[in-house]
């Protein structure tokens, strides 16, 4: 179970860096990019749930509480990103970047903590 958590959440931070990177340097929001934010999403889902399978329940310790706060804000993210696609604004399109950039980087708190908490073995 632990390989299967680790392998979900390490593709989601895979594809959403993929995805994030990509649409700042493309310059504008595509729907490939929103496939992959919703693709990243739901496996950054199944391998934090198989993580809270493996510690038998959620923990409201940092890295859980982060953890959630980044999934609920990937989840808007995602949500927002299609609507802006739908709306057909470039504006919002052109300047969508500023978004993602701000969501990954909070997506990469519970992402290092969950990784020097369980090396460290920090509770």
């Amino acid at each position: 179970m632990l390989i299967i958590a680790i392998s979900f959440i390490s593709l989601a931070g895979l594809l959403y860096t993929l995805a994030v990177f990509a649409e700042k340097t493309q310059k504008i929001l595509n729907w490939w990019h929103v496939v992959v934010f919703w693709i990243g999403l739901a496996f950054d889902s199944i391998g934090t749930t198989a993580m809270s399978n493996i510690a038998g329940r959620f923990q409201a310790d940092f890295h859980g509480l982060t953890g959630l706060f980044a999934i609920l804000l990937m989840f808007i993210h995602t949500l927002w990103a299609t609507w802006v696609l739908h709306s057909e604004n470039n504006h919002l399109k052109v300047n969508f970047h500023k978004l993602s950039i701000f969501v990954w980087l909070i997506w990469l708190i519970p992402m290092f903590s969950g990784l020097l908490f369980s090396a460290f073995k920090i509770h």
